[in-house]
């Protein structure tokens, strides 16, 4: 990452965060917006779940997919915007818990290229629970004006 964050990278993601549909259907929530990390909150809901009554994995996958997009989006220049090209998720341990925070951090900046991890987490009674990870890796895209912010 670089030494100076982007000007104003918080609220470019909190804009585009907010125009993001699919979060905003699961009832996700942005809670963490920091240089190379940002962390999204989901509040569980038996509508997301399969038919075991865990969080599905489609669910998990796309959260953790949005924070290391928008980790990735806390570095670039104001101009240019994110799309994910590749990711690979780990389902470590049953989705059960009474929320759930989805952590995703740059571990590889780039002009062109951006690899970010990704942590899920279910809270409940006890310790948060580790139940998902993901590695991800997102392109850069400037100059289109049907990928802005």
């Amino acid at each position: 990452m670089t030494d100076l964050p982007p000007a104003d990278f918080r609220e470019r993601i909190t804009s585009s965060f907010q125009r993001q549909a699919a979060m905003r259907l699961i009832g996700a929530q942005l809670t963490r917006i920091e240089h190379g990390t940002v962390e999204i909150e989901l509040p569980f809901d038996e509508k997301l779940t399969q038919q075991h009554g865990f969080l599905h994995a489609g669910i998990i996958s796309a959260a953790l997919d949005s924070a290391c997009g928008y980790a990735a989006y806390s570095v670039i220049d104001p101009d240019a915007s994110i799309l994910t090209i590749e990711f690979k998720v780990n389902l470590m341990s049953p989705g059960r818990g009474d929320w759930f925070l989805f952590r995703g951090e740059v571990t590889k900046p780039g002009s062109n290229i951006i690899v970010a991890d990704g942590r899920g987490y279910a809270i409940g009674d006890g310790p948060a629970k580790l139940i998902a990870s993901m590695t991800g890796t997102m392109m850069v895209v400037r100059g289109r004006e049907d990928v802005a912010g």
